[in-house]
């Protein structure tokens, strides 16, 4: 046999070889990091999985709070939830509060970056200061802006010279909402552009200087590009926390509807099916067909991400 003939005999089989020893390696490996998994995925399954799969099923009876036994009504709640006028109000309530937010608290967060990016004195102090009210809970945010939009005390009207009913005037009530969630939580997303902004090579703005381009330029031309995926990811996130406001709008108007109905949102809609009306089976069509929405979100901005990156190749 040549040497040539046992070659072709032999690299096969080292081959062969090699494959089966990787592929005992990698089951040694998943067996070993399941073990490191299994306490996520056991919580997971707990608080996730279970809770909507036992709402799912909720959903296609008439439960309520006692504890009786439930009856399967099939899709009848489902049916009663789509011709429901008070869910559809409560569902505009946080499209509206959602399509103020979201584009406010982008722009926002942007801005208060650069400057906490390019100023030169006292950096930790201004960063800290935009950052500090995110690390403060729902109720405290709310209960500081509760007082502050006070008609007759707050320091709202008093700075400015106004005497806007702001919390019992249905024209103004989801925009003080809409100022306290700006104020309490800009912070994360200022966190994340200033990371991404710290993250752009300082040689393109360099270079671009060469060429002549002033600030405006370099913003437009430069940061704004390089802060494309992070932007995309501050508006899903904003979109999706958003849609599920609850915290403040209930807190601000001591756990009412608002005047005239105008700060109930649909997570405050469901709880109210659910604990005031004691229609647990229907709460919980309400709250599936929520999740059904929040999915759609999701998958659209995926789907949208998706197809911007294969057009950019």
């Amino acid at each position: 046999m040549t040497t040539t003939s046992a070659e072709t005999i032999i690299r096969p089989a080292r081959a062969k070889t090699a494959a089966a020893g990787a592929d005992v390696r990698r089951g040694q490996g998943f067996q070993h990091g399941g073990w490191f998994v299994a306490p996520f995925l056991a919580l997971f399954a707990l608080f996730v999985v279970w809770p909507l799969l036992r709402g799912l099923y909720l959903s296609f009876t008439d439960a309520n709070i006692s504890g009786d036994s439930a009856s399967f009504v099939g899709l009848d709640n489902y049916r009663e939830a789509l011709k429901d006028p008070l869910m559809w109000d409560a569902l505009g309530h946080s499209a509206y509060f959602t399509l103020l937010v979201v584009p406010c608290i982008t722009v926002l967060a942007f801005l208060l970056a650069m400057l906490a990016h390019h100023i030169e004195r006292g950096k930790w102090l201004w960063r800290l200061c935009f950052f500090l009210p995110f690390l403060l809970p729902s109720t405290v945010a709310a209960n500081l802006w509760q007082w502050l939009f006070n008609p007759g005390t707050g320091m709202v009207n008093h700075v400015f010279g106004l005497e806007t009913p702001w919390l019992t005037d249905k024209s103004y009530a989801m925009l003080a909402v809409v100022v306290t969630t700006l104020w309490w939580t800009v912070g994360f997303s200022f966190l994340l552009y200033l990371a991404a902004l710290q993250g752009i090579p300082a040689h393109l703005y360099e270079a671009a200087k060469l060429d002549g381009a002033n600030a405006w330029h370099r913003t437009v031309h430069i940061t704004l590009p390089m802060l494309r995926n992070i932007t995309g990811l501050v508006v899903a996130l904003q979109i999706l926390a958003s849609l599920q406001v609850f915290d403040q709008a209930v807190v601000m108007q001591d756990f009412g509807p608002g005047p005239e109905d105008s700060t109930r949102t649909f997570v405050q809609y469901t709880l109210e099916q659910g604990f005031t009306s004691y229609r647990v089976g229907y709460a919980s069509a309400i709250s599936i067909i929520f999740f059904v929405l929040i999915a759609a979100v999701a998958l659209a901005r995926m789907w949208l991400l998706r197809n911007r990156e294969e057009g950019g190749r």
